[in-house]
């Protein structure tokens, strides 16, 4: 009896989940599915519980005021919810944003952000590789080459009822809802108007989501770009989700794009999940913040940290909206001499919202490693002005927050209020260049630095954002050497030039006379990110930047005209790179988390970065700095200038150089310098001697007279003796 009762309570075991199994359910890992499915009933049993312990705000918000709190966006903690929704009934004030704020939805499985694998994509049928299921995610872009391996969509190979998208969520998953898209494309109009929705643990036995009349159609797009989302009725747990397309828009093919809201529940069995978990140790606010929110967060910010950091701003944008930026430096609010500047900028595109996060977590980890201690991060701002502006285009991003971080689609809120790109409404100073390049036996009258803003670009009456104006104001004001201008939707470093010299060409390798250091400075941040250079990680739409290692020069990807990186460098001493810090412009605020691991130390190098190369002085022999001086390095067809203070700095790679310092009225001064590899500019100072002329004048002035022609002087003189003989 003692052998025989355990092994009948077995038998009676494996009958039970045989029976459960002919119902749709299958158990691939017996020690968790069956303990879960058991526990929780079928599919159509599992009501919405109250609150999601794992998706509660951070520790933060305790900073914020109340009234802060009351006016936070409810949009902020996930989709936005369908207008079918019933509205709440009112509550009192004080209970406000609880009362009007839907509880907080699942977040996305990662369709968009790649973090569902192109393995875990299947469909019946696809009309060719490029339309498989693989190219089925949310917001995913075809190019202007819809080609055989990049397209825009998942296309089904045949347009029946027989057709279907699924995908494996390899874990049992809380399915919430699902947002479609129609094909990205620039010459087809598909999408799917109409859809049914099922669930399987096994992959082989499926259940339709139902209503009271029986199976659930979701209404689907109705054009092909903006996200639509359709809640579940109630919550589905199951392993696997398909969606069966049942009608499509008439003149087109059933396509779609789509993404899957859904809570992974707890499986501390499944190792492939552990595996892959992102955690940070980092103690920071991980949400999106609105603009008030990122107002109070910098006010915070400045309060914990008063001695390293200030607030300021650098003007307007359309609609009124302060530009607001933090100076991190152990003396705020003032140029140090001999010390670099570096700046960041995010939002340039309001709806490429991770930069603008980035930076506000850079902002927090900043202040706390430096109270901390940290020497590294003590080293970096006692050494370094650095200035952080995390949104260029405040109004874009208002606009994007009414989508949410899933229903804005691709480009809601791209542009300013008045409709203007800012990322290229800068001016042409490349063509200026050029053209006086190409005008040979001619004398030069464009230099090949500090070229001056055109006439035309400075009039009221020109295409020019007020954002675009602040910024070159900024920039003018301000003698950065370094900079990055964190953007979306891609995942690379971008270099200058941006632009392409052969008129008829959109896409040409056009590289600077810095190229080597461009390159270095782009895989500095490339190479420190966790997924830029990984070989194993898919592209993120069609361009594959793996054989440069997670960089790119812009104008071999594409011709932009008017660019940030290249009026940054042609007009003022800044080094500008475009760093494209993730496939997903807006993520989901619970990928906060690992989008900072993904970058934060990239974030810090990339800073470190602005100590390469070569510093100095220009004096004269009065030991005053000399202002506006040039500096030029033998072999690099770039030059550029002292600070006010007759600071200057000067990025480049190890290697001995011949630098050259001049100025008006001075004797030129040359020099080796030799670059080494440690971390640490080399220090390169120049003392400059009056030329003769500049002496002479310098006496004339001393004693209020001016300097007499010698040829009208001998005409006096000769006058003057004849009288004398007379």
């Amino acid at each position: 009896m003692g052998t025989a009762f355990p092994a009948l309570a077995l038998a009676l075991v494996a009958v039970a989940l045989v029976g459960v199994g002919a119902q749709g359910t299958a158990f691939e890992e017996p020690d968790y599915y069956s303990q879960e499915l058991w526990r929780r009933g079928r599919y159509s049993e599992h009501p919405e519980p109250e609150r999601e312990p794992e998706l509660l705000s951070p520790s933060l918000h305790e900073d914020l005021g109340v009234e802060e709190q009351e006016q936070q966006e409810p949009h902020q903690q996930g989709p936005r919810t369908p207008k079918k929704a019933i509205k709440p009934k009112k509550a009192p004030k004080r209970e406000k944003l609880v009362a009007e704020t839907p509880p907080p939805g699942c977040p996305p499985l990662g369709l968009e952000t790649l973090k569902i694998t192109d393995f875990q994509l299947h469909a019946s049928t696809a009309k060719r590789y490029g339309l498989g299921a693989h190219r089925g995610r949310l917001n995913i872009q075809a190019g202007i080459n819809e080609n055989d391996f990049y397209d825009g969509a998942w296309c089904a190979g045949r347009n029946d009822l027989h057709q279907w998208i699924e995908v494996d969520a390899r874990r049992l998953t809380k399915f919430t809802g699902v947002i479609t898209q129609g094909r990205n494309s620039l010459w087809l109009s598909d999408w799917v108007t109409s859809y049914k929705v099922m669930v399987s643990n096994d992959s082989h036995t499926w259940v339709t989501v139902k209503n009271e009349s029986g199976d659930m159609i979701f209404e689907g797009n109705s054009e092909k770009e903006i996200p639509v989302l359709n809640e579940l009725p109630v919550p589905m747990v199951a392993r696997y989700i398909r969606i069966n397309p049942q009608s499509w828009f008439d003149n087109g093919s059933i396509c779609m794009r789509m993404e899957i809201l859904g809570c992974p529940l707890p499986d501390p069995n499944n190792y492939y999940h552990r595996r892959n978990e992102m955690t940070t140790t980092d103690d920071l606010d991980f949400k999106h913040h609105n603009y008030k929110e990122m107002r109070q967060l910098m006010k915070v910010v400045n309060e914990m940290c008063p001695n390293i950091t200030r607030i300021y701003n650098i003007g307007k944008s359309h609609q009124g909206l302060k530009l607001y930026a933090v100076e991190i430096s152990d003396h705020p609010g003032e140029h140090e001499v001999g010390e670099p500047e570096f700046h960041y900028i995010a939002g340039a595109h309001g709806n490429e919202v991770l930069g603008r996060e980035l930076l506000l977590l850079l902002l927090q980890f900043l202040c706390q490693e430096y109270l901390a201690q940290n020497t590294r991060i003590v080293r970096l701002v006692e050494e370094t002005r650095i200035h952080i502006l995390p949104s260029l285009n405040p109004d874009g991003y208002e606009k994007a927050c009414e989508g949410g971080s899933e229903l804005g689609g691709w480009s809601l809120g791209r542009w300013t209020h008045d409709g203007i790109d800012i990322n290229n409404n800068f001016p042409d100073l490349n063509t200026l260049l050029w053209e006086a390049e190409d005008r040979q036996n001619a004398p030069r009258k464009v230099p090949n630095h500090y070229i001056g803003i055109p006439e035309w670009f400075l009039s009221e009456n020109a295409t020019v954002a007020m954002e675009t104006r602040a910024v070159i104001a900024w920039m003018e004001k301000i003698p950065f050497v370094l900079g990055g201008n964190l953007q979306g939707g891609e995942l690379v470093v971008a270099y200058p030039y941006d632009m392409v010299r052969s008129l008829w060409k959109t896409q040409e390798h056009t590289p600077t006379p810095d190229d080597h250091v461009f390159r270095w400075l782009a895989y500095s941040y490339a190479s420190t990110h966790r997924l830029m250079t990984d070989a194993r990680r898919r592209v993120c739409h069609t361009e594959d930047f793996q054989k440069e290692e997670g960089t790119v020069n812009g104008a071999s990807w594409h011709t932009v005209a008017g660019s940030l990186n290249d009026f940054s460098y042609l007009h003022t001493n800044c080094f500008e790179l475009s760093i494209y810090v993730g496939c997903d412009k807006y993520p989901h605020e619970s990928e906060l988390p690992e989008e900072w691991e993904n970058n934060r130390e990239s974030l810090i190098v990339f800073m470190e970065q602005v100590h390469r190369g070569i510093k100095g002085i220009v004096r004269d022999l009065q030991g005053k700095g000399i202002s506006n001086a040039i500096i030029s390095v033998e072999g690099v067809n770039h030059d550029i200038r002292t600070a006010s203070d007759g600071d200057y700095w000067r990025l480049l790679n190890p290697g001995e150089y011949v630098v050259t310092a001049k100025a008006e009225g001075f004797v030129t001064s040359t020099k080796n310098c030799m670059v080494g590899y440690d971390m640490g500019a080399t220090r390169c100072d120049f003392t400059l001697t009056k030329t003769n002329l500049a002496r002479i004048r310098e006496i004339m002035e001393t004693f209020g007279k001016q300097p007499v022609s010698l040829p009208s002087r001998r005409l006096k003189l000769r006058g003057r003796k004849r009288r004398q003989r007379g």
